[in-house]
């Protein structure tokens, strides 16, 4: 049986509550009963469901940035030096960068070993253009993408469990089994900072079950419209997907501002201690606390870490 733990909100350090603060909008769920479906496509990504801003803090990590650790927010913040002069050339992330994070990872949270799944680049630029392209078997993967719009983890429980299992059989046959599988993103902006959307980031600890829902991933060369949006689709429990939340007033979010391409923030998914903190929402948000903010853009690395 899987452990739900609540929100544990008298565990705050009171050193927290010195940080500055940033307003800022971020977009929840509503409440209802939904289809809850994302489909992403070249340049452009929609949900189905009714979607709520909503006002709240986001207070400022980066002064106290060796503060946050994983197994009690949910995130860290890392120092990384890439040999990657220009992470748009995608031979070159495909070559080196994916082995760099598998390595910086396992430094980071102690792993065994860790298992790059793919990437993608997230930019504030505007991707109208592209997204008006026609595509044929567009890959979710590799590509150009806007910041995410929503607060969500991107994998739910079975999503995650199934991913750890067949990333551990394709990579590490060899190895046997394993006894706790954490899957993560690794993330770095390498535009000029203060960057204009940041990602900001949920104490995992300030989220709980009643507040989350579902969303079942969908790759598509054009976006279906009307009803085929929700149309039934057989097997779809079975569909990669994510983890979608509603507005929660105890939900506690942080960003690190102005961080530079050797700033790595290091975050949950999904791991399969749940004794731990276990999981991070996460969104993009529009900074409008700092002077002169420029367009961001930011790689992100999908990985899972394996513990003997």
């Amino acid at each position: 049986m899987d452990t739900v733990l609540p929100a544990r909100l008298d565990l705050f350090d009171p050193v927290e509550e010195a940080a500055r603060q940033a307003p800022a909008i971020i977009r929840y769920l509503g409440e209802g009963d939904f289809v809850t479906r994302r489909y992403v496509s070249q340049g452009a990504e929609i949900n189905t469901g009714t979607y709520t801003d909503h006002a709240v803090v986001v207070r400022d990590g980066m002064p106290m940035r060796d503060h946050f650790t994983l197994d009690t927010h949910g995130f860290m913040l890392g120092r990384h030096a890439s040999a990657i002069e220009g992470f748009h050339d995608r031979a070159a992330v495909d070559a080196h960068y994916l082995a760099e994070v598998e390595a910086l990872v396992a430094r980071l949270c102690g792993a065994d070993r860790v298992a790059a799944q793919g990437w993608m680049i997230r930019t504030s630029a505007d991707l109208s253009a592209r997204a008006r392209e026609k595509v044929a078997h567009y890959q979710h993967n590799g590509g150009i993408q806007p910041p995410a719009g929503e607060a969500h983890v991107d994998y739910n429980r079975p999503t995650a469990r199934r991913a750890a299992r067949r990333m551990h059989e394709q990579r590490f046959a060899d190895r046997g089994g394993y006894a706790r599988a954490i899957c993560f993103s690794l993330w770095r902006t390498f535009s000029p900072g203060p960057q204009d959307w940041p990602l900001a980031v949920c104490d995992g600890r300030s989220v709980g079950e009643a507040e989350t829902a579902s969303n079942t991933l969908f790759v598509v060369d054009e976006f279906p419209v009307g009803e085929a949006l929700t149309a039934p689709v057989p097997g779809e429990e079975d569909m990669i997907a994510a983890t979608i939340f509603r507005y929660r007033p105890e939900h506690r979010w942080w960003y690190f501002a102005n961080m530079d391409a050797q700033d790595v923030l290091l975050f949950k998914f999904n791991d399969s201690d749940e004794s731990v903190t276990w999981r991070c929402p996460h969104t993009a948000f529009h900074d409008t606390s700092l002077a002169n903010t420029q367009t961001r853009s930011s790689i992100e690395v999908r990985c899972i870490a394996y513990f003997d």
